[in-house]
């Protein structure tokens, strides 16, 4: 398959060539080869979710608005309550929102999954199911999620096991001292089944100020000790906002050495991660949707080029340079922060791109147009809001 007459991001007319899934050519010498007409669209990398919670999505079900919980505790023990109440499978649901996102160009998803003692593994077996049945359309990693906490809920750990034995890629962990109060129980016990399994390991971490900096470091700390570099993301690390320069220096260096990546959903209401010095630092940052119209939030649409708007405008970002940097956020540093290697736009990469309305990547993230056509493994695979068969 060749795709011609587009731009790329400097504004050159291109094109591309794919075969046998992968990019065999690229370059303005395929700019007006016979094939899959582009109409000047910009060229874009295909876009990765790298944190979502596709078990949790109400997304299809009637509208339902924020309770306003006022501690962590509250907001779960409201999601239980609601996702108990709700009769659609989770299949089903789930369904629906990687359908949305695969038409918004997202071709790898990374997604936690509630378990607990009083569900245990219903929704990791679901979730298989539809990795499976999604296998050629989405690349989807999931990652066990303990929600309800992982030492203060006695059982968790066996499920988490049971989780890896099924297939499940990433262990989870969820404020070993905030939810669990044993920061190093919860530790030990998720990186040790990492160990054994051979598994990565994706940490929730919403704890503030001193504390949380404690835990990233302690972290480190089990990272290095289990030869896992490379293999652990801490997500939301709002305690990396909200520290001293000189600290926020020493732990970057850190995380950079150990190759720990680090997700901000790019929130407005709490400090975050300063994605633009982190990555100076050398640390792999990357932006992710976190809840999407779910039981926290009636917000959220599976776009991860809003996404990659969000943090551009959490920062007060407006330079060329800025904007390319938060798109990576949701493309090649959400492709690295998650294990994928092989993506980009180069020959020999996985031959997933989109090819969208806008005049540069700017302009892609000020106005999302939702005029793109997708393609997955060089079959074009949606075409401007609606999948192509």
């Amino acid at each position: 398959m060749i795709y011609s007459n587009l731009r790329d991001a400097d504004g050159q007319r291109m094109g591309l060539r794919c075969e046998d899934g992968l990019i065999a050519e690229i370059g303005p010498h395929l700019a007006d080869a016979p094939g899959v007409a582009g109409e000047g669209r910009l060229l874009l990398p295909a876009l990765v979710e790298p944190h979502c919670h596709l078990d949790k999505t109400l997304w299809g079900e009637p509208w339902q608005q924020g309770p306003g919980a006022q501690t962590l505790r509250g907001w779960i023990e409201n999601e239980r309550r609601v996702l108990s109440a709700c009769k659609t499978p989770v299949a089903v649901r789930a369904g629906r929102l990687m359908e949305q996102m695969l038409i918004s160009g997202t071709t790898a998803i990374r997604s936690h999954v509630d378990v607990a003692p009083d569900m245990g593994l219903s929704h990791v077996e679901a979730m298989l199911e539809l990795k499976q049945a999604w296998a050629p359309r989405i690349d989807l990693q999931l990652v066990a999620f303990p929600q309800q906490g992982v030492i203060s809920r006695p059982g968790t750990l066996d499920l988490l096991r049971e989780a890896m034995t099924l297939g499940v890629e990433t262990i989870g962990g969820l404020d070993p001292a905030g939810i669990d109060g044993d920061p190093d129980g919860q530790l030990r016990g998720i990186f040790d089944l990492a160990q054994r399994f051979d598994r990565g390991v994706d940490i929730h971490l919403h704890d503030k100020g001193a504390l949380g900096a404690w835990q990233i470091r302690r972290i480190a700390d089990y990272t290095e000790a289990s030869g896992l570099a490379g293999r652990v993301m801490i997500s939301h690390a709002y305690c990396l906002g909200m520290i001293s320069e000189s600290e926020l220096t020493a732990i970057g260096e850190r995380l950079a050495s150990l190759k720990i990546s680090l997700m901000t959903s790019a929130p407005g209401d709490v400090a975050v991660p300063p994605v633009a010095r982190l990555t100076e630092l050398g640390v792999t940052v990357c932006c992710g949707s976190d809840g999407i119209r779910d039981a926290w939030s009636p917000l959220g649409n599976g776009d991860m080029l809003e996404r990659a708007y969000l943090t551009a405008f959490r920062f007060d970002w407006s330079g060329d340079a800025e904007f390319a940097l938060a798109l990576s956020c949701a493309t090649s540093r959400a492709a690295t922060a998650i294990g994928l290697s092989n993506r980009g736009l180069k020959v020999g990469a996985v031959a997933d791109f989109m090819m969208v309305d806008a005049l540069n990547i700017g302009d892609a993230l000020a106005r999302r147009p939702q005029r793109r056509r997708v393609v997955r493994h060089g079959r074009l695979i949606a075409d401007d809001g609606r999948l192509v068969h």
